[in-house]
């Protein structure tokens, strides 16, 4: 009876779901990183900054789900559809540094 959740386990360990989940993440990462750069030089402050972040954040994540998942994330992604839809904590620092960047070397002398 416990077959199909040891294959699900085994399917999540097999070596090229893991390079694609590694893949996944590192498209998240620039998806931040671009969204950082976007609010820096577009001056934005406070909340319209984080709103960017969460717009790209779904953006990005919708564009997985669709094209890389096929609307089937759990078989694809450990945590399924939460697992994709979640920032990441490295995420939101990377925006957040980008962010600074870009508005500190774009508005300087604002």
């Amino acid at each position: 009876m416990s077959a199909p959740n040891a294959d699900a386990a085994a399917q999540r360990i097999y070596l090229p779901n893991i390079k694609h989940n590694s893949a996944l993440l590192t498209v998240k990462f620039l998806s931040a990183c671009l969204a950082g750069a976007t609010a820096g030089i577009l001056g934005l402050q406070n909340w319209l900054g984080f709103a960017l972040f969460i717009a790209s954040t779904l953006v990005t994540s919708a564009c997985i789900y669709v094209i890389n998942c096929k609307g089937r994330p759990a078989k694809y992604v450990p945590g399924g559809l939460w697992e994709l839809v979640n920032p990441g904590q490295d995420n939101i620092f990377s925006f957040i540094l980008t962010w600074t960047l870009f508005f500190g070397i774009v508005h300087v002398y604002d």
